[in-house]
């Protein structure tokens, strides 16, 4: 049988009272004093065991009870081999002397590799003072990342892969492109570099993020780079410049631009307006002129009508009866007396009068004939 924890602590079970013997009686206040002493060094071997986590090294605690911080989970030896115990946050009960244990952070942790030399493509020595690595260890991940890597996995896949990984990146670029061209772009390089042979080889391990400070160079070398940024900053200056005259030049040819189109769409509009006033005229005078060809028309037919009218009246009158008292008339309106020893022949035959008249009747006849036509 295994001892109990006060055997194994050095605490010897105390002996029980003997019983008192018929022939002596017991002695006053000795079976108390022997109790309480019991009772007495029980608590104090009790708190001992208790106590010592906070007073020893956890690895090789003495105590039976131990406690596990939150955000960390407890792992176990026994005898130096890894137990596949997995404990969460809390307080538990351990074997002393022969188990210990560890608490293994399993929430993010920042581990800071600091100083960190390297060489650039050109022989150039810089060092990174600072890299800051956000890590986490995956707690389904634990035992297996510890039994392969121990406590300090993190030395193995952070610390000294970081350094492997900048010496490696510093070796093939120079130095500007390390200090200015491609420094926005060492996180991200470091951080799929890591995660990378972690995914491989160490599955547990998750790298969140890579933070990387500034590398310090030779004192000449930086002064140089100042220089050339305050170069650079001058072009930039002067490029800006360039770049407020351009716009304002651009500015001042669209506001002349925009000028010449509004006179030009005002002259456009005044020219088409006069067009439509002068196009306006033209349509009233067509319809006076219209009007004056219909009341002209209206005129010229009426005349004709009327001297057709006449015409046709006249073609009436045109009777031998009428013209020989229209010849009659004529002629007694301009009688005229003659003195002297001759007269002047005069044909006053009716008949040949008569003939006359009918051959002029019929001239009219054509005539207003033809005119109808």
């Amino acid at each position: 049988m295994d001892p109990s924890p006060l055997q194994r602590g050095g605490f010897s079970p105390i002996p029980p009272s003997p019983s008192p013997s018929p022939h002596h009686p017991p002695p006053r206040g000795g079976g108390s004093s022997a109790s309480i002493l019991s009772v007495l060094f029980f608590s104090v071997g009790l708190l001992f065991f208790v106590m010592v986590p906070s007073l020893s090294n956890p690895h090789h605690s003495l105590s039976i009870l131990h406690q596990v911080p939150e955000g960390h989970v407890g792992v176990y030896w026994r005898g130096g081999a890894l137990l596949k115990t997995i404990t969460d946050p809390g307080f538990h009960f351990k074997i002393p002397l022969v188990t210990q244990y560890e608490a293994v952070q399993v929430t993010l942790q920042t581990d800071q590799v600091r100083d960190i030399p390297c060489g650039t493509k050109g022989g150039v020595m810089i060092n990174f003072e600072k890299i800051e690595v956000v890590n986490r260890l995956h707690k389904d991940y634990v035992y297996e990342t510890l039994l392969n890597y121990g406590v300090q996995y993190d030395h193995t896949w952070i610390y000294d892969k970081i350094h492997h990984e900048i010496n490696q990146f510093c070796s093939s670029h120079s130095l500007q492109q390390v200090y200015i061209d491609v420094f926005d772009q060492i996180d991200e390089k470091m951080k799929d570099a890591l995660q990378g042979d972690c995914t491989k080889y160490a599955p547990g391990i998750e790298i969140i993020s890579v933070r990387v400070t500034k590398p310090t160079i030779p004192e000449s070398i930086r002064r140089n780079f100042e220089q050339m940024e305050e170069e650079r900053t001058k072009v930039l200056i002067a490029i800006e410049k360039q770049k407020v005259f351009e716009k304002e030049a651009e500015t001042m040819k669209k506001m002349a631009i925009s000028e010449a189109e509004k006179n030009a769409n005002v002259s456009r509009i005044l020219m088409e307006q006069k067009l439509m006033e002068k196009e306006n005229a033209r349509r009233q005078q067509d319809i006076e002129n219209q009007i004056y060809l219909a009341r002209e028309k209206s005129l010229a037919d009426a005349d004709f009508y009327r001297l057709l009218k006449e015409a046709e009246a006249n073609k009436l009158k045109l009777t031998p009866q009428f013209l020989e008292l229209k010849f009659i008339e004529a002629i007694s309106s301009n009688t005229k007396i003659f003195f002297g020893n001759k007269i002047p022949n005069m044909i006053m035959d009716q008949r040949m009068l008569g003939s006359f008249l009918q051959n002029v009747s019929r001239e009219v006849s054509k005539v207003a004939f033809s005119s109808e036509m």
